[in-house]
């Protein structure tokens, strides 16, 4: 194992803000396995919680949800084949993260990463990349009906393409997505104002907010679906048997304490199925900016600033 002179990154409540440290997380249990980390990818939960702490973490609480590193330890009840292995991971909240050097995780939630994708590259994708999917898996697969994604960013960007590759002909409803990305990803009709809708969508994927969502369930066709990728739809908005709406919301890290080993196992497959995609270029993912471990903060504030895809080597 690597001596560095930074071992972690920790949070301080009372500037709610990360520090340098020196922490040991390397106790496992039976069914997990201990990883020295490579990268650690920066998602905008990472900052948020940083800077209001929703979660009262207490002083010495490592944030970071998604990383990569290499498997150096595993417990009595995990195959040692995982040994030596790299992976990806998505970290619940609630746990220590992976602003470390080294990070504890349940054996059964990692992804391996393909040899020709870049750690760099595998650790910016855990949350939108398993966002995406989930988003994507809530309605049913039926080629040639219109969608409708409302907002693009790097979750969206994964839908789109998700959609698209299954047969739906994807509109995108957004005032930054250029034209050439646009069709680069898959999109049929680029749309700058809410007032160019002229249809009624199969589903619409909302990536704004609830009161986005709300707005444009009225341009969804009967037995419609909506999905809220940020906050969720409280009530329907329809009256009781009209146009039978499906109202889903996304939450990504509840499943770390909702989800079931089957989830889990259904949810790294889809991961490690995705991953490979990228890695033979048949989804487009925009490359992350890269900081050395000692930049974290300046890390931090560049994915706030920029909201560029942004990871953290630690070598």
């Amino acid at each position: 194992m690597k001596n560095k002179h930074i071992s972690a990154w920790s949070y301080n409540t009372s500037l709610h803000s990360v520090e340098q440290s020196s922490v040991s997380h390397c106790e496992i249990n039976a069914n997990e396995i201990l990883l020295e980390n490579e990268i650690a990818g920066i998602n905008p939960v990472d900052w948020k919680f940083i800077h209001s702490n929703p979660l009262n973490w207490e002083d010495g609480h490592t944030p970071g949800v998604d990383g990569v590193g290499r498997v150096v330890k595993v417990g009595k009840d995990v195959s040692d084949t995982l040994l030596g292995q790299r992976v990806a991971f998505h970290q619940s909240l609630k746990k220590q993260g992976s602003f470390a050097r080294f990070s504890v995780l349940n054996a059964g939630r990692v992804m391996k990463v393909p040899e020709s994708m870049s750690s760099a590259l595998a650790g910016a994708l855990p949350c939108p990349m398993l966002t995406a999917w989930q988003a994507f898996s809530k309605i049913p697969v039926k080629a040639g009906r219109s969608v409708l994604i409302v907002g693009v960013g790097a979750v969206s960007k994964i839908i789109i393409q998700l959609l698209s590759k299954a047969g739906f002909n994807v509109d995108v409803l957004s005032k930054s997505l250029s034209v050439e990305m646009s069709k680069a990803l898959g999109v049929i009709n680029l749309l700058r104002a809410p007032e160019e809708i002229t249809l009624n969508y199969h589903a619409i994927f909302d990536a704004v907010g609830q009161d986005s969502a709300s707005r444009f369930v009225k341009h969804l066709k009967a037995n419609g679906h909506i999905v809220a990728i940020q906050d969720r739809i409280d009530k329907p908005l329809d009256p009781p048997f009209t146009r039978s709406i499906s109202y889903h919301e996304i939450a990504l890290g509840a499943l770390h304490d909702y989800g079931d080993s089957e989830d889990w196992t259904e949810l790294m497959k889809a991961g490690e199925q995705l991953m490979e995609l990228i890695s033979s270029n048949q989804l487009i993912i925009d490359e992350p900016v890269v900081f050395s471990f000692d930049q974290l903060p300046q890390a931090l504030e560049h994915s706030e600033k920029t909201k560029r895809k942004t990871v953290v080597k630690i070598d």
